[in-house]
């Protein structure tokens, strides 16, 4: 297929601050001389800001990374992935139309596309919501028909299935992804027939399936903005409610459990791509304070300019607690605040990197100490709530290193850091 620059163009492009510094630590993972290896998270980065990749991104990531414009626009014309035109702002259908799917009815999922999005593939609907194209093989071709929507992977379609994951998502919903005729992966659609003693034991939905619903980022979303969405099976503080999975039998049944689900989950109303803000008077997100003299990684936060003394809870304030979300373990004592002597550079503990280090200061963590203390049900409790990083603490033995850190000694890793040699 013969993909071109589409034929209207921004003026220009330029990363937002935050995307500008995480494009920039991702050319630090790689040898001097060598940043091109970075284009394509970069040029990912770029869609995902503008919706779609624009002329003027493709170019302003080519002169980050010294490369000529020509190579930057090879890569972004082989890969599909790569959207070189405008697309529906609450989501981009990828109809997989290979073989497998071909047999199984792909045809027919297209004419769906033509009569409730647009006649043409990469024609936007008229409400500007969807628009949608035919591709090669996406690899799912033992859940035919299939589409990748957004992020995901919808599978075991039909035109009805299709056609109201359209109207729904429409309606401002985000369906659960995976297969969508109650299969929990691609075993028989009849149910298993080996590895039965498997079953009791299998998690709520497929490894697939939980990536997706834990990340909360199934439908490409321009800016979170445009249309509010909601995930029905996101339940309170944003845990997956798929439970009914496990007792999914027929497609009947698997739309029952649906419903339960939408019913009892709390959705959620607008997805904006940052760490939500907790409410717990332990938990409240400092606007000052001295940050440590000591932050040494590159390409890291730079200390807080300001002078001001912090405005702490003095100490681990008790109330500061919080009450606990929904989940194993007790959430640890938080702070209001960092000491006045200023916040503690937490990226010197093995496995915490800056947007860890972020989150863990929206929570009321801010010390080597406040970390060092943590009980095995502290831990389970900072395991569960660190989205996108669950289990990151006990990974990494968080509680010992800051043990050893806040009496004044040093890790094999804060070393490192301290010499500037953990990007």
């Amino acid at each position: 297929m013969l993909r071109r620059l589409h034929h209207e163009q921004p003026a220009s492009f330029a990363f937002t601050p935050d995307n500008q510094a995480w494009a920039e630590a991702q050319m630090t993972k790689y040898p001097e001389g060598r940043q091109a290896s970075a284009i394509i998270p970069l040029l990912w980065r770029a869609q995902e800001q503008e919706g779609w990749l624009t002329k003027p991104a493709i170019e302003g990531v080519a002169d980050m990374l010294g490369m000529e414009y020509i190579r930057a626009l090879e890569v972004a014309t082989f890969y599909f992935m790569f959207q070189l035109q405008p697309v529906g702002s609450v989501a981009h259908f990828q109809i997989c139309g290979t073989t497998s799917c071909m047999i199984m009815g792909a045809e027919d999922l297209i004419a769906v596309c033509k009569e409730k999005i647009a006649p043409n593939p990469h024609e936007l609907s008229a409400d500007g919501k969807f628009s949608w194209e035919e591709v090669e093989c996406l690899g799912s071709c033992a859940n035919a028909p299939m589409a990748q929507i957004g992020k995901d992977y919808y599978e075991d379609l039909t035109t009805e299935s299709f056609g109201d994951l359209i109207d729904r998502m429409g309606a401002g919903e985000v369906p659960l992804p995976g297969p969508q005729n109650g299969r929990y992966a691609s075993e028989p659609a009849g149910g298993l027939t080996s590895l039965k003693d498997h079953e009791a034991n299998k998690n709520p939905a497929n490894a697939s399936v939980a990536l997706a619903t834990d990340i909360g980022d199934t439908l490409k979303r321009i800016d979170g903005t445009e249309v509010p969405l909601t995930a029905p099976w996101q339940g309170e503080g944003r845990k997956v409610a798929v439970k009914a999975r496990k007792t999914v039998k027929s497609p009947g049944d698997a739309q029952a459990a649906m419903s339960d689900a939408n019913e009892t989950a709390k959705p959620k109303a607008k997805a904006t791509g940052k760490p939500a803000e907790t409410t717990d008077a332990g938990a409240a997100k400092t606007t000052t304070g001295k940050a440590d003299d000591a932050k040494a990684a590159k390409g890291g936060d730079a200390p807080s300019k300001t002078d001001a003394p912090a405005m702490t809870a003095g100490s681990d304030a008790p109330g500061a607690t919080g009450t606990p979300a929904s989940g194993p373990g007790t959430k640890p004592r938080a702070m209001k605040a960092p000491r006045k002597s200023g916040a503690d550079d937490l990226k010197a503990i093995k496995g915490v990197g800056p947007k860890l280090e972020t989150m863990l200061n929206g929570m009321g963590f801010y010390h080597y100490d406040q970390i060092a203390k943590w009980s095995g049900e502290e831990i389970a409790w900072v395991d569960q709530n660190l989205e996108g990083f669950k289990g990151r603490v006990s990974r990494d033995n968080w509680v010992d290193q800051a043990k050893t850190l806040a009496e004044g000694g040093e890790t094999e890793f804060s070393k490192k850091v301290k010499k500037g040699d953990v990007y």
